[in-house]
C-alpha cells in the first residue's frame, strides 16, 4: 500500500508528540532537550523521504511545529506519547528498521541531553524500546 503525503504529514506530526512526551516525561522541557531535537530534525529527519506539508515545506518540519507547539501548551507527556503509540499500531508499514532506528536515536539523546537520563525519561524509553520491537 503505497503511504500517501497526508500520512506522513500525520506521522511527522506524531513524532512532535512523541519527541515532547520524552521532553516533558518529568513535567518540563530543558533548552538543551528542544536543541537535541532541533539537532535531530535537521541532521537526520529532514532527508528521510521527500513529503511536503500543506504549506509545501519538507514535511519533517511538521516534528519541530507540533514539539514547539505542545512545549507552549504542556499538555500530559502520557496522552502524547498514547498518540503516537496508536498511530504507530494503525502504520505499521512506514516503520522499517531505518526508521525506528532514527525514531530510537533522537528519543534517547533527548532523554540524555540534560544531566542524563532522569526515571520518568527511562520508563518511557523503556516503553518506546518495546513498541518498535527493540
Amino acid at each position: 500500500m503505497k503511504v500517501t503525503a497526508d500520512t506522513m504529514n500525520h506521522f511527522y506530526q506524531n513524532l512532535g508528540k512523541l519527541f515532547f512526551a520524552i521532553a516533558a516525561a518529568d513535567k518540563k522541557v530543558t533548552e538543551e532537550e528542544v536543541t537535541a531535537l532541533k539537532k535531530h530534525v535537521k541532521e537526520n529527519w529532514l532527508d528521510l523521504e521527500d513529503s511536503t506539508d500543506y504549506f509545501g515545506s519538507d514535511a519533517a518540519h511538521q516534528i519541530e511545529i507540533v514539539f514547539d507547539y505542545l512545549v507552549d501548551e504542556m499538555p500530559d507527556a502520557e496522552d502524547c506519547y498514547r498518540d503516537f503509540a496508536d498511530f504507530r499500531k494503525k502504520h505499521d508499514s512506514i516503520f522499517k528498521q531505518e526508521v525506528k532506528d532514527m525514531i530510537w536515536k533522537t528519543a534517547d539523546s533527548i532523554a540524555s541531553s540534560f544531566n542524563g537520563k532522569n526515571k520518568s525519561e527511562l520508563v518511557l524509553l523503556s516503553r518506546l524500546a518495546q513498541l518498535l520491537g527493540r
